[in-house]
């Protein structure tokens, strides 16, 4: 009689190891001050458990690495390009696919060319670099997140989804001709890496069609997205993750990825599209920025690891074994009274700092001091996802505009780290939580126009 198995394994073994810096409290506190307190500008090898992002920090498969000796170099349509180009279009099914060095680069393309200033952008969560790249143009990124993704700590699924009613009134109130395209990111990031339902694409898409708006989906973890769609909606149980993702590609125009996700590369994205005119325009400004229109800012041997990447992504057991990291992590922490975003997101756990830290005000960066916390506490290297990278200045001076939540995000590299170090994290965190009231408020003292978390310098505010 055989027993069932119910432990979700890593569906890999591990061939070589990378040694991990250990501190301690004291050294990490001047590591800290030097940086002027914002983890982006400590040095890698001071920090222990790196979750600042899940964006090109994965390990590549042994797939990926013999493919790297595939590489063609030839700087005009080599056999890694036109092995690229069917892969995406395998599973995206767009007629033009332009490779970029990475998925900002595809965001900017796309800005420049299709939007002027006073233009607006709906989608259901801009991230930081989407909306940068719109703005800097002079449009308006505009969010509509669905009601439900108000509630951080609901249970409800697909809290990614756009407010359908809210983009309607949008294109009423602006006119369609001043939206030159829609925008979905699946899974929605800024909302605490909760999916997009194939309901809602479909829905957004007839909304658009009416008004003859184009449908771009930001694809970054299209893959990641799929899966909820199988593991969650009715009908797709059946049904792979690859079929899902043509179906919900089937609804877009176009698309912007960053393939240091869901491409599990270190390097790389695509923008693509069906329209012809659009491409042209696409094409000129890539060849003026970022290389011929073959390899983009690429090496060849980049463009065969991307390859294998976007088709690992799309197996079910790796996926099943991501999700299943993270719900490991939620679990514990919801056990211990720690706010998190509820349900778990597909890359990373969101905190809720606000509610983590009561005793901060928003003007305080609730999330700015978490995340120092963490680092001082356990070497553990988080972002803040609050008023630092979504607020902004009050128009005339005076305080800040708060973002609407204050979040913390913990973001899973990709086949990175083990069991072991999630229950460390989960012990840090335990740590902290046991001492929140200790968590200081911090004030800007420098910070850039745009993207300003990045550079941004702080100081402790008591």
């Amino acid at each position: 009689m055989s027993i069932p198995v119910r432990t979700i394994i890593e569906p890999f073994r591990i061939k070589m190891t990378e040694a991990l810096p250990i501190t301690t409290r004291s050294e990490r506190e001047v590591l800290l001050a030097r940086a002027f307190n914002n983890v982006f500008l400590l040095d890698a090898d001071h920090v222990t458990i790196d979750l600042l992002t899940d964006s090109g920090t994965g390990a590549m498969s042994d797939r990926q690495w013999a493919a790297l000796m595939l590489g063609d170099e030839s700087y005009a349509g080599s056999r890694s390009w036109r092995r690229f180009e069917r892969t995406v279009r395998e599973i995206t099914g767009f007629k033009h696919i332009f490779p970029t060095h990475q998925g900002r680069a595809a965001e900017r393309i796309l800005a420049a060319t299709r939007l002027k200033k006073g233009n607006v952008v709906p989608n259901n969560g801009h991230f930081d670099t989407t909306r940068a790249n719109i703005e800097y143009v002079g449009a308006v990124a505009t969010d509509l997140p669905s009601i439900e993704a108000r509630d951080l700590h609901s249970e409800k699924r697909f809290k990614g989804n756009m407010d359908l009613a809210r983009l309607e009134q949008l294109i009423e109130a602006e006119g369609a001709g001043n939206i030159p395209f829609c925008m979905l990111t699946v899974t929605n990031n800024t909302g605490g890496g909760q999916p997009v339902s194939m309901e809602n694409v479909r829905s957004v898409k007839q909304i658009l069609e009416k008004q003859n708006i184009p449908l771009m989906i930001d694809a970054c973890r299209f893959a990641e997205n799929a899966f909820f769609i199988k593991e969650h909606e009715q009908g797709f149980a059946d049904r792979s993750l690859l079929e899902i993702a043509r179906e919900m590609f089937s609804f877009a125009d176009g698309a912007t990825m960053s393939a240091k996700k869901d491409g599990l590369a270190n390097i790389g994205g695509f923008l693509a599209c069906n329209n012809d005119s659009w491409a042209d325009d696409f094409r000129n400004l890539l060849i003026l920025t970022e290389g011929f229109p073959t390899y983009g800012g690429l090496a060849g041997r980049d463009l065969e690891a991307i390859s294998v990447g976007l088709l690992e992504a799309l197996e079910y057991d790796y996926q099943r074994y991501r999700h299943a990291t993270v719900e490991y992590v939620a679990s514990a922490l919801i056990s211990r009274d720690i706010p998190i975003v509820r349900p778990a997101g597909g890359h990373a756990i969101f905190i809720d700092a606000a509610a983590f830290c009561p005793h901060l005000r928003a003007s305080d960066y609730p999330g700015i001091g978490l995340v120092n916390a963490l680092y001082l506490e356990g070497g553990v290297r988080a972002v803040e996802l609050g008023s630092v990278m979504f607020g902004k200045p009050a128009p005339g001076g005076g305080e800040e505009i708060a973002a609407s939540h204050e979040l913390v995000r913990l973001a899973f590299p990709r086949r990175v780290y083990t069991q072991s170090h999630f229950d460390y994290l989960i012990e840090v965190l335990d740590a902290i939580g046991r001492q929140r009231e200790s968590i200081e408020a911090y004030r800007i003292t420098q910070q850039a126009p745009f993207l300003r978390h990045f550079t941004a310098h702080y100081e402790r505010a008591g």
